[in-house]
């Protein structure tokens, strides 16, 4: 299947990988393709510059965002949730229409410094303002209660542990819950939170996610939630 991974960074790296390893066509979208690519620094993640990543996995391509819509079956939105709006409005409605959207960014408002806050928050939640913008899309939230690495390899927490998914399409949810068996992810593990409203609250957990981030002081610590574990 083709997919398109919007966002060049760790998440979209990461997932671009694994889809990729999987034998599917992948190509990720940017803002600007050539502007990327001559990038020499690492992003202010420490990640090397994308050029090198690329090298190192020569079936997939970068496009622009609109081109890279285009080209997908499937869309996955792994752009920072404040920009992911704005990547998705260059990306293209009528690219999207009919797609199967997979959202993984959060609301991260760093305004007010760190930690950051959520925006929106407990009325709305950026899977929501995303279905709004683009009716023709069919948005699935998924994957973005924990780090990366979990996201394509769940057997590094062990035992078991849950995934959620929201979104307003049973056909979109079951190509996601499909995609994430592909991932590792047992299907007794996908919990349906019900339509995109309930992404509010998936994201609603990052502000906990965060804070024992802070607290535990690095990245490998599990939390349960009604039975939930989710690794950050």
């Amino acid at each position: 299947m083709r997919y398109a991974v919007l966002g060049t960074g760790s998440v979209g790296r990461t997932l671009a990988a694994k889809l990729d390893s999987l034998g599917h066509e992948v190509v990720v979208g940017t803002r600007d393709a050539e502007a990327t690519l001559a990038r020499t620094d690492p992003d202010t993640f420490g990640n090397p510059p994308f050029a090198q990543w690329l090298a190192e996995h020569d079936r997939v391509r970068l496009l622009d965002f609109a081109e890279a819509a285009a080209f997908g079956e499937a869309v996955l939105n792994t752009t920072s949730g404040t920009a992911s709006l704005q990547a998705l409005e260059a990306a293209g409605g009528d690219n999207l229409a009919g797609k199967v959207l997979l959202d993984v960014a959060n609301p991260l408002d760093f305004s007010q410094g760190m930690p950051p806050s959520l925006n929106p928050v407990n009325t709305d939640s950026l899977g929501e303002q995303i279905q709004r913008a683009f009716p023709g899309a069919k948005v699935v939230k998924t994957l973005n209660t924990m780090n990366a690495a979990i996201m394509v390899e769940p057997s590094r927490v062990a035992g078991p542990h849950n995934v959620f998914v929201s979104g307003d399409n049973a056909g979109a949810k079951k190509h996601v819950t499909e995609l994430l068996a592909e991932f590792g992810w047992p299907e007794a593990s996908v919990i349906d939170l019900g339509d995109i409203s309930t992404a509010r609250g998936a994201e609603m957990l990052l502000p906990v996610w965060l804070r024992l981030y802070g607290a535990f002081g690095h990245a490998e610590f599990n939390f349960h939630i009604q039975g939930a574990r989710t690794d950050a």
